[in-house]
């Protein structure tokens, strides 16, 4: 009698620690599936944000590179260049100038392609500025204002491993736009200029979509005149 009644005694308790080992294993797969998932998304690669030089920028209703990075670094930036899978690796804004020129611009770079937004406050007109681009370019209307389009290049600069003095040349083929600031042509440009990383020549259709998409949201765009 008394090892049965050890026995019923017993059963309770057995039963009681097979359920906690069931919600053992029940916390267990949750927690490796919540830190699986927590994981995988900390992995994926973040779009890159806008980040400025410190430097003082144009004043009054010049735009800034901090600007052109806003308008340039927009989200639906890779799926207008026809790689909607890639995200921004790098995203910048400067405020550059040429003499007392000022060129403020921005750059967003993806794996493909590689952007640059530009402004020349130069007080030129762009129409007739073909003659001097070369003899690839050629006008092109952009959102009813006049506008170039032209081949250029990149520059390619190597650093020398002995701290020498670093070389410089002719880097890959770019496509780029460049827009009249008001539709007047009063002078000053707003540019676009394209390149892929591969060496291969972007395609017009693409430079022009990204210009007439980024273009157009510039502060003050539409109201220019």
């Amino acid at each position: 009698m008394a090892e049965e009644n050890d026995a019923h005694s017993e059963s309770p308790s057995a039963w009681g620690q097979a359920l906690a080992a069931v919600a053992l294993v029940g916390a267990l797969s949750g927690g490796f599936w919540w830190l699986a998932k927590t994981s995988a998304a900390e992995s994926e690669p973040k779009p890159a944000t806008c980040s400025a030089e410190e430097t003082p920028g144009p004043k009054g209703k010049r735009l800034t590179g901090a600007r052109l990075c806003e308008a340039l670094n927009r989200p639906d930036l890779a799926a207008l260049l026809g790689t909607p899978t890639e995200t921004a690796k790098t995203a910048s804004g400067s405020d550059s100038s040429i003499g007392k020129i000022a060129t403020p611009q921005a750059q967003v770079e993806f794996e493909t392609y590689t952007v640059t937004l530009s402004a020349t406050y130069d007080g030129l007109p762009v129409a007739g500025s073909e003659g001097l681009l070369g003899s690839y370019a050629r006008p092109q209307k952009v959102l009813g204002r006049p506008g170039v389009l032209y081949s250029t290049r990149t520059i390619s600069i190597s650093f020398r491993l002995d701290g020498g003095d670093a070389d410089s040349g002719p880097g890959v083929p770019a496509r780029a736009l460049s827009v009249a600031q008001d539709p007047k042509d009063r002078g000053g440009s707003v540019d676009v200029t394209l390149w892929r990383a591969d060496g291969a020549v972007p395609d017009d259709a693409v430079l022009l979509r990204v210009a007439e998409r980024v273009l157009q949201t510039l502060p003050g765009w539409t109201s220019r005149g």
